[in-house]
Parts: C-alpha cells; structure tokens; sequence
C-alpha cells in the first residue's frame, strides 16, 4: 500500500486545518482514508466536475422517505472506491429535513481500521 495521505479535514466544519506548527494538516492512514470515505459519501452523483457517474444516486432517496438499507449499500459502495480501503460499515445516526449524519467505519488492506463522521 502506497503513504494515502490527505489534508485533514476539521471534523465539526468540514474544511482545512493548521497543525500546532500552523501548516496546513495532513492526515495519514488509516483516519486519511476513512476521511475520503465519509467524502464519497457526501458526493451525489452528478455533481463532481469530472467524473458525473461518481457519487450516491439521487433516485430513492432524495425527494421521498429513503430505503434506508439502499441508502447505506449505496454509502458503503462510495466508501469502497477509496484506494486501499477494503470493507466498509455505515451508521446512520440522524435523517432530518435535509441532512443525512452518521459515520463510517472502514478497514484498509493492512487490517487498520479508523472512523470519520459524515
């Protein structure tokens, strides 16, 4: 497995933060790949410049009470497209008016395991 680093992501604002030397943080696996999994899964398909077939599809879930099992096969297959990560579990912890919350749980192939919310 190649070094999968990441900038890290602040957890409660979703965007960039400065390590205690103030550069911008990086993150390095596994928590650099369960973070880019929690991205899929904000993806909706359509909506990444370019690549429009990635991302969770609208149909079944947008506009309508969500399958909630569909919801999170589509979930645990964007967590699978990150490089190295080779089992995935979502948990959804909140659906409201028009927001989805939880968190994923993945294992890469060396067997580490790390978490990140979405």
């Amino acid at each position: 497995m190649a070094n999968y680093n990441t900038l890290f992501l602040d957890v409660n604002k979703w965007s960039l933060a400065v390590d205690t030397s103030g550069n911008i943080a990086v993150a390095s696996p596994p928590y650099s790949q369960a973070q880019d999994a929690a991205s899929a899964i904000r993806l909706w398909q359509n909506k990444l410049y370019y690549d429009k077939s990635a991302g969770i599809p609208y149909a079944g879930i947008l506009g309508s009470i969500p399958n909630i099992p569909l919801l999170k096969s589509y979930m645990v297959a964007q967590a699978r497209t990150v490089p190295g990560v080779v089992k995935a579990v979502c948990f959804i912890s909140s659906i409201s008016n028009r927001g989805i919350s939880g968190q994923v749980q993945i294992t890469n192939e060396l067997g580490q395991t790390a978490a990140a919310g979405f």
